[in-house]
């Protein structure tokens, strides 16, 4: 992922609160060096706490506290459009993010959150899983995203869009999140179901087709063309390292771990599984892949070896931690205050791209015959959250000038709204076969 820029404010009020903790803290340790990222990760930590533990009280996923903890610390809610002064908060997006201040350096946290999150998660799945869902992700995956690609570009063009407009916010709004469904399944205890399995094969070649859609959408842009060869390297790449690590990485990674294991040292292990992950991460990412796809392999490299629990038990706190940033700054960083002028072409994408995804995987589980209730499951877990790549995609057409500046927020909205949907949808989908099942019995 890239870092975002954002809409932020640098006026009195945020000026105040930095300043009055920042003297409180050092008047409590004036021997220690301050910065505001320090202040700002206090602040992250605590309301974090505080709003995630009324989440878990009233039994909502904490994924969903995560996000509403970055929205109070963001200026663009409404609680700091009230407090601050008339004319809202200025758009340089240089400063900080309400009482935030250091975004770049939250920006790396929140990246080291995804690599961490799915290499934890790549730990639950050793290849012989992978190896059983393997075509039947890659035809449901392709069929499920391009359908709902192709829908949402004539919706897009049917409610007043612009060509350039419509092609990149419909390539956004095409790709479900990685991030947010791999935490709701964790969340929900369900990420060694059936059907968890192919959701994470799906995802992952939605991470590849991503990087390909980000390639020809900037070819598209600057040239008017699609770059053929750009997207046959892509593929050859990623075909390349899946299928070395299932190969080679297997045979190598796995006994290195062990003996690095036999020496009983728990410090020296978790160095060297963090080693392999962010290893990993980097090759994928000096290939041109997603470091989400470089950490899910790790994972599963980490999971051949004898020492798979100790290493999960030993990342996993890492993890947590690393995560709780990833989802308090996107809720930060999103301008929820554009929600009035954007309400009617937000709602219209959010049903069309949900109810085709919907639609798309439902059919792509049909052709390969997956049971019933696995394909339902997976439709419904797929259909809403929207995230990271839909961000990313968004960011490259404006950054090239080749979008109006104003898909950013409405990316951003949308980002929100499905998160919040999807822990409902999967519930539904729950009830859903639940009631199937009584009428077959």
């Amino acid at each position: 992922m890239q870092n975002i820029p954002l809409q932020l404010d640098s006026s009195g009020i945020q000026s105040s609160l930095n300043s009055t903790v920042t003297n409180l803290i050092e008047q409590i340790t004036p021997e220690l060096p301050h910065t505001s990222f320090v202040t700002d990760l206090a602040f992250i930590m605590i309301i974090g706490a505080v709003i995630t533990l009324a989440f878990f009280k009233i039994k909502q996923p904490l994924i969903i506290g995560y996000l509403f903890a970055g929205m109070l610390l963001g200026p663009l809610s409404p609680f700091w459009s009230w407090v601050l002064p008339e004319g809202g908060p200025p758009t340089d997006v240089l400063g900080g993010v309400g009482i935030l201040s250091d975004i770049s350096a939250l920006n790396l946290f929140a990246e080291i959150g995804v690599i961490l999150l799915l290499f934890v998660i790549g730990i639950e799945f050793p290849y012989a899983k992978i190896k059983t869902i393997g075509r039947v992700a890659i035809g449901v995956g392709t069929i499920g995203l391009f359908s709902t690609l192709g829908v949402l570009f004539y919706t897009a063009t049917a409610i007043g869009l612009e060509f350039m407009d419509a092609l990149f916010i419909s390539a956004a709004l095409s790709i479900s999140s990685t991030a947010i469904i791999v935490k709701l399944l964790e969340e929900m205890g369900r990420i060694k179901k059936d059907s968890s399995i192919l959701v994470l094969g799906i995802l992952i070649v939605e991470d590849v087709i991503a990087v390909i859609l980000i390639s020809s959408l900037q070819s598209i842009a600057l040239v008017g063309t699609v770059s053929v060869e750009s997207i046959v390297v892509v593929v050859i790449v990623a075909t390349v390292l899946i299928v070395g690590t299932f190969t080679v990485g297997t045979r190598v990674i796995p006994p290195l771990i062990d003996r690095v294991a036999g020496a009983e040292n728990r410090e020296i292990l978790l160095l060297s599984v963090l080693g392999v992950c962010f290893g990993y991460a980097l090759l994928a990412n000096i290939v041109g892949l997603s470091v989400a796809i470089g950490a899910f392999l790790a994972g599963v490299l980490v999971a051949e070896s004898k020492s798979a629990e100790v290493a999960k038990l030993l990342s996993s706190p890492i993890k947590d931690m690393f995560v709780a940033i990833f989802f308090i700054s996107v809720g930060a960083l999103m301008d929820v205050s554009q929600l009035e002028n954007y309400l009617f072409v937000a709602i219209a994408l959010i049903a069309v791209a949900t109810g085709m995804k919907f639609g798309g995987n439902m059919i792509g589980n049909l052709i390969f015959r997956q049971r019933r209730g696995k394909a339902l499951r997976s439709a419904f877990t797929l259909a809403a959250p929207r995230g990271e790549f839909s961000i990313v995609i968004v960011k490259v057409g404006v950054d090239i000038g080749a979008v109006s500046a104003f898909l950013f927020p409405l990316v951003g909205i949308i980002s929100i709204i499905t998160a919040f949907l999807s822990p409902f949808l999967v519930k539904t989908g729950d009830k859903v076969i639940s009631k199937l099942e009584e009428k077959d019995v």
